[in-house]
């Protein structure tokens, strides 16, 4: 039994914030950040707007794509690091407003990973048949978090939400293989200090901290590791992808694992551009977006990558 994604949707909050009005507030300049990053713009969430506000759009035009009404749903698992409240978690929030009274809901913190651990959460639930529906949501607002006068950090995320609509293959289609990693030990170089149990009254502050060097060397090797070992386990070889939906974090980090593993670029979706670095909702939303552009069709084989702080990564192939 294969877990199958029988719907997907996506949701953005109205604000952009482009380059060029990222210049006006820090010293930067479109040209500079397109160079290193690829991004254009990004979309903000406005005060009022938390990340369960965004997830619950994307949810509702998951659950439509799948004709599957929310009482029919098992379980929802959402994928974030910006969840309204420390408690209670996002899916909880979202079940509620739902209405989905007849699923478990939990999170899972795996920052810009955490589509790929929700998704392979879900994928074990039905495979063992615990559950039969499953909803899978990525979502982050972590424009939220960010210091605005740090170029380092706030030229790279936007905000967004994703999800999935998971259940049993009536075919060959489904999740093929799953891949996940952790690498604790560099934990220090992607950390959001203050506000946790560690530091309840954010002394140390409350915005995200980066070291983007590391970050970036860690990036560059864990895609081409969670690419090659999700394949393996498939069965697959790179000549077999029809699409790689990566992490959409820094177009730098894309072109140079995809040209050394010489993964064509027609076979590669970016979106990166519009929206920046959207973190648990990066992989879902390009999903949604390639499946609207018709970039995937029956039987292709997508595979979706991402990594992000904890460090985490992993891949999930997929025959569509």
């Amino acid at each position: 039994m294969k877990a199958a994604i029988l719907g997907v949707g996506s949701a953005i909050p109205p604000k952009v914030v482009t380059n060029d009005d990222l210049s006006k507030i820090v010293d930067t300049n479109d040209e500079w950040i397109q160079a290193r990053t690829g991004i254009r713009e990004r979309r903000v969430t406005d005060y009022e707007t938390s990340t369960s506000d965004l997830a619950i759009k994307a949810a509702e035009k998951a659950l439509t794509a799948a004709k599957l009404d929310p009482a029919k749903l098992d379980l929802i698992i959402v994928g974030t690091t910006s969840s309204d409240y420390l408690f209670p978690s996002t899916a909880c929030i979202l079940q509620g407003k739902l209405g989905a009274a007849n699923a478990a809901a939990f999170d899972v913190s795996a920052a810009c990973a955490g589509f790929n651990f929700a998704l392979t959460t879900a994928q074990q639930y039905i495979e063992n048949s615990t559950y039969k529906n499953i909803l899978v949501v990525g979502a982050d607002t972590l424009t939220k978090y960010l210091d605005w006068t740090d170029r380092g950090t706030c030229i790279l995320f936007g905000d967004a939400a994703g999800a999935a609509v998971l259940a049993a293959s009536s075919d060959e289609s489904g999740i093929l293989a799953s891949w996940l990693k952790a690498e604790g030990q560099l934990g220090n170089t992607l950390i959001m200090p203050g506000g946790g149990s560690r530091d309840p009254e954010q002394r140390k502050g409350r915005f995200i901290t980066m070291d983007g060097k590391e970050v970036f060397k860690f990036a560059v090797r864990v895609l081409e590791e969670s690419i090659n070992a999700v394949l393996k386990k498939a069965k697959l070889e790179v000549k077999d992808i029809d699409l790689l939906i990566p992490h959409q974090a820094n177009s730098r980090i894309v072109d140079h694992v995809t040209k050394k593993m010489r993964i064509p670029a027609e076979k590669v979706f970016l979106n990166l551009q519009k929206y920046g670095n959207t973190s648990a909702a990066s992989i879902p939303l390009a999903l949604d977006e390639a499946l609207v552009a018709g970039r995937i069709k029956k039987g292709d084989i997508v595979v979706l990558s991402g990594f992000g702080a904890g460090l985490t990564c992993g891949a999930n192939v997929i025959r569509w």
